[in-house]
């Protein structure tokens, strides 16, 4: 038995290219991509570039104004310092209910995040990253923090990307998300809560 592939689009492979760049930090926040110039680079039409920007504006990651090149969204450490002031009463829910309970699809995240080469791009780190702790909220089993959740997603993964000067070696990340799913997994609800609090309290290279 076989099992058809469907085919990469030009727009969904540009689109995975840039945000691969995005999100290793190669291309700085407030960049501009002229259309022309991703046309020239990357051998494809400019519709298909125009497309490919439009999936990343959707996402988050890039911002389009009337008449302008698309921009990467710049997020300030205030922004961020307000980002965490909002996930921490979410993950906190997040804590009480799971403590006590492994949760298989976060812990197969970070097995993915531990297994990735010393030189891999950053951005695989902000995939998995991202992936363990969205992981761990789909398991509350509640749809409305799910979604408060994944609307703070594009701020958190452009967050993630300046977290890359904070853990030049990536295994203290590894890490520290290891000691997070142990406490939430195999703690009391009140020692998960100090957990996820403390996980979330750290700088963002500023």
């Amino acid at each position: 038995m076989t099992v058809p592939l469907r085919p990469v689009s030009a727009v969904n492979a540009l689109a995975d290219a840039l945000r691969r760049r995005v999100l290793s930090g190669e291309i700085p926040p407030a960049t501009p991509l002229p259309e022309q110039e991703l046309s020239t680079l990357y051998g494809v039409a400019r519709p298909t570039v125009r497309e490919a920007l439009a999936v990343l504006v959707h996402e988050g990651l890039l911002r389009r104004e009337r008449h302008r090149s698309a921009q990467v969204v710049e997020v300030t450490v205030a922004d961020l310092d307000d980002l965490m002031f909002v996930r921490r009463p979410l993950e906190d829910l997040m804590a009480v209910t799971l403590a006590g309970r492994r949760v298989e699809e976060a812990d197969a995240a970070l097995g993915r995040m531990a297994a990735l080469p010393a030189d891999a791009p950053w951005s695989e780190m902000v995939a998995e990253h991202m992936a363990l702790h969205q992981a761990l909220v789909v398991a509350v089993g509640s749809p409305r923090l799910e979604r408060l959740y994944t609307s703070l997603a594009a701020e958190t993964r452009l967050g993630l990307v300046r977290l890359r000067t904070v853990y030049p070696d990536r295994e203290v990340l590894v890490a520290e998300h290891r000691e997070l799913l142990d406490a939430i997994g195999e703690g009391s609800p009140e020692e998960a809560r100090r957990a996820v609090a403390a996980h979330l309290d750290h700088g963002w290279g500023e």
